[in-house]
């Protein structure tokens, strides 16, 4: 019976010793995970885009190019910057016909290419990025004015030059692959035209709208 009441009294203190223990053993929390991105733009792209583009007048139509540039995003963050340059041909044209004094003259304004250097900067959500983008803008326009009753054409073209602002958003729909839309503000500045046979005139500032859309293959 003492044997039996000595065991209960020593278990009774190695656990009460080993509550004690359990109760002073400091609780530490675990450091925050660090949450990186999934995706990172960095580096060179080469892609294909179209789209639609439209003047403050009656001017319109279609336009195809290509675009490459440079993605820099640090390690960490969701802030990306980059470098782009783009070029198109086109067909943004208006035309009209004037009776003068009997005789059908038929005059056509047509952007045939234009293109950019621009700046970037986005704010990237994993596979999507959102971004802003500006800088230089050139176009070159061709104004010609044709006589089909006596089968007679005149024209000049000039290249314009001056700047582009706009946004859009691009989404990495694998690894490599991205898809694009953006909107594009451009504005140039005047140039003089010479019509053989007709005063020369200053065109005045070039203004239009494009909407694109494009596929970018970005090198890992």
């Amino acid at each position: 019976m003492k044997r039996l009441l000595l065991a209960g009294v020593a278990l009774s203190v190695a656990t009460a010793a080993s509550a004690a223990d359990m109760q002073a053993r400091p609780y530490t929390k675990a450091p925050p995970a660090v949450v990186s991105p999934a995706y990172n733009w960095s580096g060179f792209y080469i892609g294909a885009m179209g789209g639609y583009g439209w003047d403050s007048g009656d001017a319109s139509g279609g336009f195809g190019g290509g675009t490459v540039g440079y993605n820099w995003q640090f390690p960490g963050s969701q802030f990306v910057f980059g470098i782009e340059v783009d070029a198109a041909g086109a067909s943004i044209k208006d035309s009209l016909t004037a009776d003068l004094g009997g005789v059908l003259a038929t005059e056509e304004l047509k952007i045939n290419s234009f293109g950019s250097v621009t700046g970037r900067a986005g704010f990237a959500l994993d596979a999507a990025l959102i971004y802003a983008k500006g800088g230089f803008a050139w176009a070159n326009r061709k104004d010609s004015v044709s006589f089909p009753a006596f089968g007679v054409s005149i024209s000049d073209s000039q290249s314009h030059t001056g700047y582009t602002i706009g946004g859009g958003l691009e989404y990495l729909f694998t690894p490599n692959w991205s898809a694009k839309g953006e909107y594009m503000y451009t504005s140039l500045g005047s140039e003089t035209y010479n019509l053989d046979g007709f005063p020369p005139f200053d065109s005045g500032t070039v203004d239009f709208h494009t909407i694109k859309v494009g596929v970018n293959y970005h090198f890992r």
